[in-house]
């Protein structure tokens, strides 16, 4: 009661007042002809008379204001009517400005490179710049409201649309136009709005794929001439009337020859698994027995680290191709031996939970420093390219690792410090787990 007495405004008080005045006058005059009663009954029908006009003009005035003036009222109506008219103008002007907003923002999203479709929580198609609507065929009065899986059909893109994954999108080819189209999915933390954002990369994908022909044909055509030299340099080697001078340049020349050969065989690999040509089925793999058949490699070498530990803390087999599992297992263990001082030590490690099958190789190395992690997988990619050189690596080692796990819908995730070693681990999806019977587990 306070709190509303303290808020009345002037006009209120002033209303307040007349009606006290009147409610007075009235009372005397009662007493002067011996009718109060009456008196007041008739200022308070006159009072609500003047009321319910005040309220039929302002009911008037709120049914037509866009052609009608304010009505010109005194007292609390018209700081009523005064009020409403404040707020009708903040409302017009936040109107005008949402509108100028909004044509700005088509203005932006027509002249963007790349095509957008604003979806519901269903995927329904809500909005869409012409971009996309050139590149996805869509027409606004047909296929607003449609859920976009029924227009792009694409498998890649409709599990992209569901699970999210890959995090950097997904790419499609367009049979019809031989366009390839980017997808990334923008999500604000609700499921009530996403924002489809679509990239014409079929130049990116041309050059790419111009590439990876170059590679593998330039691989295919240097293995025949190298196996000749190869085989020159054996026979050199082996003549025992060459010139001693020769010995170490020819010694030379087949290190080199050895370690071009490994390049052209890692290049071949890279391009078969970027072909994304399955030569093989699934089939599975028993990695426990594989990784106790590199370890025992490893420690055949003449140099290699002091302790390499085998950690199997399962027996499940993984679905998979052995070939290119066994590529993964070899290039990271590779890799650890090469980085790993002879008084270091290795950990191979395998084991299963709820998420899948899990392997992983730590080493206590050289380890890489954190800014160059994000590009460890690209090809000929090295921190130190003098000491990759001097060690015979090709720089192709984790680039055959990501691909190959990508073959097997798996991740592979690097943590590592300079100067104090690092850990590679790849992680299989739980669906390529095939369990067996207990057995036991061994550890080296």
């Amino acid at each position: 009661m306070k709190k509303i007495l303290g808020a009345i405004s002037p006009s209120g008080w002033q209303s307040i007042s007349r009606l006290g005045i009147a409610l007075a006058v009235a009372f005397l005059l009662g007493l002067m002809f011996g009718r109060v009663a009456l008196a007041l009954a008739i200022t308070f029908g006159i009072y609500s008379l003047v009321q319910l006009w005040n309220v039929l003009r302002v009911e008037y005035w709120l049914r037509y204001r866009r052609v009608e003036a304010p009505p010109d009222i005194s007292g609390v109506w018209g700081e009523v009517v005064t009020i409403i008219s404040r707020i009708y103008r903040r409302k017009q002007f936040h109107r005008a400005r949402v509108r100028e907003l909004l044509r700005e923002f088509r203005r932006l999203t027509a002249a963007m490179p790349e095509g957008a479709v604003l979806l519901g929580p269903e995927h329904e198609i809500l909005w869409f710049n012409a971009h996309a609507g050139e590149w996805l065929g869509l027409r606004r009065k047909r296929d607003v409201g449609i859920r976009i899986e029924n227009l792009v059909r694409h498998p890649t893109f409709v599990e992209y649309l569901r699970s999210g994954h890959p995090s950097e999108g997904a790419i499609v080819q367009d049979l019809e136009t031989d366009r390839w189209l980017a997808f990334n999915l923008v999500r604000t933390g609700t499921t009530e709005r996403q924002l489809l954002m679509i990239r014409d990369v079929s130049q990116e994908q041309q050059l790419q794929s111009m590439r990876k022909d170059f590679v593998a044909n330039a691989s295919h055509e240097l293995r025949s001439p190298l196996t000749v030299i190869s085989g020159y340099l054996d026979a050199l080697a082996e003549d025992g009337n060459m010139d001693p001078a020769w010995n170490t340049p020819v010694q030379e020349m087949r290190r080199q020859a050895e370690r071009m050969r490994t390049i052209i065989k890692d290049l071949l690999e890279l391009s078969k698994l970027e072909s994304g040509e399955h030569t093989q089925d699934d089939q599975p793999v028993d990695m426990a027995g594989m990784l106790t058949l590199l370890r025992k490699e490893v420690m055949a070498l003449e140099q290699h680290p002091r302790d390499v530990r085998l950690q199997l803390e399962s027996n499940a087999l993984l679905k998979g191709v052995e070939s290119e599992l066994h590529s993964v297992a070899s290039n990271l263990i590779s890799n650890a031996v090469k980085y790993t001082p002879p008084d270091g030590e290795i950990e191979l490690r395998w084991w299963t939970d709820e998420s899948g099958a899990h392997l992983s190789v730590r080493d206590t190395g050289i380890g890489i420093a954190e800014e160059h992690i994000p590009r460890l997988t690209e090809r000929f990619y090295r921190v130190d390219p003098g000491r990759a050189r001097s060690m015979g690596g090709s720089g192709l080692g984790l680039a055959i690792v990501k691909h190959a796990l990508q073959r097997h819908d798996a991740t592979l995730e690097i943590k590592s410090k300079e100067g104090a070693g690092s850990t590679f681990t790849c992680h299989f999806p739980s669906d390529r787990v095939v369990q067996r019977s207990t057995g036991a587990l061994a550890t080296a």
